[in-house]
């Protein structure tokens, strides 16, 4: 039995079927998501969305949907469904929908009288390559079989209407046509694993919507282009593989491919294999580099999240190469974008280069032979030596050795939120896990050099270390609350209870005693903590915003003032089970509830970028996050170490 299987009665319930999305990614940077009954909801829906290098790398639906059509007795069969205006959803194929298994791949299977079809869909690992698999399980008379093709060729953030200039035209190619619709896109080949069919019946399907984009305040209509359709006969007990990509393909190796490529997968047979399929969905190659996307549908690669996620995501493969490539590319990162004295990213994202530090810790803690020392001592002492050199007014470290940050209009850390042109949370001067990394990385950095016999290296950043250890508890420590300032600029000391704090209580070097670490979880885990992850403010602030929703500019003002994130519990785990060790297990064992029942919820397997403050924590923003993933399988991880104990 699959690990999430569900039964007609939930498919055939669109307020329960549209709001359930599946994601299959490539090694090449493409993806294939839909609704679990196929519909799309979302302009970023699509079987074949590619990353096209000459528009800028950014992802472009080729392919929308491709409707199945069942023929007996010269009765059709629709299998697909769109919605159009006014709640009309046509075809309504998901009536026929009679179970539906996530597994290795999805499979879909329907029933239409006495024939009983399966539909299964992956991309090809390391190219831009859809293969749809149909097989006829059962039927008892003569069948057909039909593929329509919805077409769009636009870039993920837009829509695309009829118009003149789209070139209808396509050429025949084996089992197959192509086409072109626009200059400058390459041509999408439709192709089958057997001899097949194709009727010209080219027409604009026109309004059609997006549930989730209508949502969300955004236009949500659009018109998709279909050419015709495929037909050709298939027997009980036959597979065809409809393959749809940017070269052409050798049709009769389709089959042999897609069996290939689905043993490739790592089956969906419990928790931890759910996360380690969706971690992988986040690698994307190009060349000889390997990065990591943050997210789905509308993330591309982001530092700060590559460093967060990577301990996480490397913690249980046995083959870390990929995983190597990925830091050596951030570490190459970090000295070329951030140290540089022009246009340097630190004047957006102060804390990312410190990020590195506790990446590079949490890597080698799970991987032995990673030589820390040998080969990052030298970006890790630039890095350091580049924050000690600070001294503008608005960024500088200052005489206690603690670093200040201060740019007008402009958020410096991760909660970077804007609304009309002004950040959400401007968070200026002192900010407590800037300082608390900046801490951590003095006292890694020191320690790796000891344990290297440079103790003459160490020494300096040891004597830094103290200061700075001295001065964030005079900065930082809310004595009224028994807890931390979020950031301290001036007289001005804010008092917000946010999750920030948890990172000075959780890093493998914190600046606080274990009585304050342990008043800092306790604070956490009563205002912040959620089945989903903690809260980025209390809900007893008058700031909170307990649901993100409304359009663009109210869900950017509620992202940061109470909705939750899941990354953030690894953190509070971490210092959980520092402070309780074995005695902290069962409530820890417990949090992971609430994630194993979420992978069943927004998008199938995987954990959604944040949820709503306010129960029952329904998950919003971006289907899949890397960081999150990662969060997840490090409390694994954290539960295995002090089980075994």
């Amino acid at each position: 039995m699959a690990y999430y299987e569900l039964d007609k009665a939930r498919l055939v319930n669109l307020e329960y079927s549209l709001y359930r999305e599946i994601l299959r990614t490539n090694r090449a940077g493409s993806y294939c998501s839909t609704t679990i009954i196929g519909c799309n909801t979302r302009k970023y829906h699509g079987l074949l969305v590619c990353p096209l290098e000459q528009f800028g790398g950014e992802h472009h639906v080729l392919l929308s949907a491709l409707d199945i059509s069942i023929v007996q007795h010269d009765q059709v069969f629709n299998l697909g469904i769109h919605k159009y205006r006014g709640s009309h959803y046509e075809p309504k194929g998901h009536k026929y929908l009679t179970g539906l298994e996530v597994d290795d791949i999805p499979k879909r299977y329907y029933r239409v009288g006495g024939v009983v079809l399966s539909t299964e869909m992956l991309l090809a690992e390391q190219e831009e390559q859809l293969l749809y698999k149909v097989t006829l399980e059962e039927a008892h008379s003569e069948t057909m079989i039909r593929f329509k093709p919805f077409l769009a060729f636009r870039n993920v953030h837009e829509l695309t209407y009829r118009n003149m200039t789209a070139n209808t035209r396509y050429r025949e190619v084996e089992r197959g046509i192509a086409l072109q619709l626009y200059e400058g896109f390459p041509a999408l080949y439709l192709q089958s694993s057997k001899d097949i069919e194709f009727i010209p019946v080219p027409d604009w399907y026109l309004g059609i919507e997006y549930l989730k984009e209508q949502n969300r305040g955004f236009p949500y209509q659009e018109d998709l282009f279909v050419p015709g359709y495929f037909e050709t006969g298939i027997k009980s007990g036959e597979s065809i593989v409809m393959a749809a990509g940017t070269s052409e393909a050798k049709t009769g190796g389709l089959k042999a491919k897609f069996t290939r490529e689905k043993k490739k997968r790592i089956p969906r047979d419990s928790m931890i294999n759910n996360l380690l399929n969706s971690g992988q969905q986040f690698l994307m190659k190009k060349g000889s580099v390997t990065r990591l996307i943050a997210g789905y549908h509308w993330y591309g690669e982001r530092h700060r999240d590559t460093l967060l996620a990577l301990p996480g995501l490397a913690a249980y493969q046995e083959d870390r190469s990929t995983y190597r490539s990925i830091l050596n590319h951030i570490s190459g990162e970090i000295e070329k974008k951030y140290l540089s004295s022009n246009k340097s990213l630190l004047n957006r994202d102060i804390d990312v280069p410190l990020w590195f530090f506790w990446t590079l810790k949490e890597c080698a803690s799970t991987c032995n032979d990673l030589d820390v020392w040998g080969k990052y001592s030298q970006v890790m002492k630039e890095v350091i030596d580049h924050y000690r050199s600070l001294n503008e007014p608005n960024m500088r470290m200052d005489d206690s050795g603690l670093l200040y940050a201060k740019k007008e209009g402009v958020p410096l850390t991760w909660m970077e939120a804007m609304a009309e042109g002004k950040p959400v949370t401007w968070r200026p001067g002192y900010t407590v896990e800037l300082n608390a990394l900046w801490y951590n990385a003095l006292m890694y950095f020191a320690t790796l050099a000891v344990d290297s016999g440079q103790e003459k290296i160490a020494e300096p950043y040891f004597r830094l270390a103290q200061n700075v250890r001295e001065a964030f508890v005079n900065v930082f420590w809310n004595s009224k609350d028994g807890c931390l300032y979020d950031y301290v600029d001036g007289e001005e000391r804010d008092a917000s209870i946010r999750p920030n704090q948890i990172f000075a209580a959780a890093f493998p070097f914190s600046p606080l005693s274990q009585e304050e670490r342990k008043a800092v979880v306790d604070v956490v885990k009563k205002e912040l903590l959620t089945p989903r992850g903690l809260r980025t403010l209390s809900p007893q602030d008058p700031k909170y915003k307990g649901v993100f929703e409304g359009d663009q500019t109210q869900r950017d003002i509620a992202l940061h003032q109470g909705t939750v994130f899941p990354w953030l519990a690894a953190f509070f785990a971490d210092a959980y089970l520092d402070i309780h060790k074995q005695g902290g297990l069962s409530f820890v064992k417990r949090m992971l509830d609430g994630f194993e029942e979420e992978m069943g919820n927004h998008c199938i397997g995987t954990i959604s970028e944040c949820f709503n403050g306010n129960p029952p924590h329904i998950g919003k923003g971006a289907v899949s996050m890397a960081w999150n993933v990662a969060g997840v399988l490090h409390i694994i991880k954290l539960i295995e170490k002090y089980s075994n104990v």
